[in-house]
């Protein structure tokens, strides 16, 4: 098969663009012909809520410079127009659209439209979102418009799957697989050379502590504030860390005020930056647990990423979480938006000593997520007109 995937990537960052370079790898190592048409510009300056769209160091792992056609301007049409001739000439069997926000509607359906004509290229979108965590007046018709040049679909949660059964009224071809695991950034790492590292480059001695880590953009969906509410009560009984590793999309102001009023200056390292590819397993590998406070979610990277580093999750069971958190066998599900239950959750966890049960469990429980299925699963959706 020969395929074009429409998606951020490298020099992008982000989770998406490193989703991207993986399922590029792992469709060539199934021997499928693959190009990436990523973004030269992704989002206006002006709308992007973080420091810099772009990558700062060298990412984890990198699509071959031949391959990863910098091309696609969300913005300009004329460039739609003119990525999808180029696209046509690729003469792909299959268009891959990564697909997480309406935003990017206009551009994809453009670009699938135009690449279709006379041409026998069939579109698959892999659904991060088909409604987005944070919904704007036109998400459904925008949503409507690109899904409307689709021929199938992949969905990673069944939360993801309700939405699309609500879209998909032609009923077009679409296969569940789970979300694979994040398996780029490197081996895990000894949990006290890890926070010697963090003592190290972040000039704070956590060497001795309990550690817990919220992990990614801090956005208000994602629910830091309740996990910054429960310190003072889980501080009670353990002397616990909380590392916050992600850019802020939201104010940064509000977060550190509630740090500083609620007294846990000292509790908390905030690492209000992107982390490099190279950095992201100190973290994990130092951390007991992982806690995901989300407000919303339909399913999360985040937790495939814990998984690889066999780390136990502490989460909100919301969208699509439980279906990958089992509940007392790999981590632990508290309700939303409920400090009392967030605490008490974190205080089990230590008091009952289940670090080492959930990180076992989850050695057994990971098998299944592999980049190898999931691309078997896209083969199974995609190929069977072409047997």
């Amino acid at each position: 098969m020969k395929a074009v995937i429409v998606s951020t990537a490298y020099p992008m960052r982000g989770g998406i663009a490193q989703y991207t370079s993986i399922l590029y790898k792992y469709l060539t190592a199934a021997s499928h012909k693959v190009k990436v048409f990523s973004f030269k510009r992704q989002y206006p300056e002006f709308l992007f809520p973080g420091k810099t769209q772009y990558e700062t160091s060298e990412p984890a792992y990198r699509i071959p410079d031949e391959d990863n056609v910098i091309k696609v301007d969300s913005v300009n049409p004329f460039n739609w127009f003119f990525t999808a001739l180029r696209i046509r000439k690729e003469k792909p069997d299959l268009l891959i659209y990564k697909y997480w926000i309406p935003f990017f509607a206009p551009c994809f359906f453009t670009i699938a439209f135009i690449a279709k004509i006379f041409t026998k290229t069939k579109v698959l979108f892999i659904c991060d979102n088909v409604i987005p965590h944070e919904k704007r007046f036109g998400d459904i018709f925008l949503t409507r418009m690109a899904f409307s040049t689709a021929d199938y679909f992949l969905v990673q949660s069944r939360t993801v799957e309700n939405d699309l059964k609500l879209l998909n009224k032609k009923n077009k071809p679409y296969v569940f697989t789970p979300h694979p695991l994040y398996n780029i950034f490197g081996g895990k790492v000894d949990k006290n050379e890890a926070k010697e590292f963090i003592k190290k480059e972040y000039g704070r001695d956590i060497t001795q502590d309990k550690v817990i880590l919220f992990f990614g953009y801090v956005r208000k969906y994602k629910g830091l504030h309740y996990l910054l509410d429960a310190m003072p009560e889980i501080l009670k009984t353990d002397k616990v860390k909380l590392l916050v590793a992600g850019e802020f999309y939201d104010d940064e102001k509000p977060y550190r005020e509630k740090i500083e009023n609620l007294g846990i200056k000292d509790d908390v390292l905030l690492v209000s930056d992107f982390l490099p590819d190279d950095r992201i397993k100190y973290f994990f590998s130092a951390a007991d647990a992982v806690v995901l406070p989300y407000l919303d979610a339909t399913q999360s990277g985040i937790v495939q990423i814990c998984y690889y580093y066999d780390k136990p999750v502490i989460a909100t069971n919301v969208g699509g979480i439980g279906e990958v958190v089992i509940d007392g066998k790999t981590g632990i599900l508290v309700e939303p938006k409920n400090t009392e239950h967030l605490a008490d959750a974190v205080k089990d966890f230590y008091g009952k000593n289940l670090e080492k049960d959930f990180s076992e469990n989850i050695k057994v429980e990971k098998v299944k997520y592999t980049w190898e299925e999931y691309v078997k699963q896209l083969e199974k959706l995609t190929l069977k007109e072409r047997k």
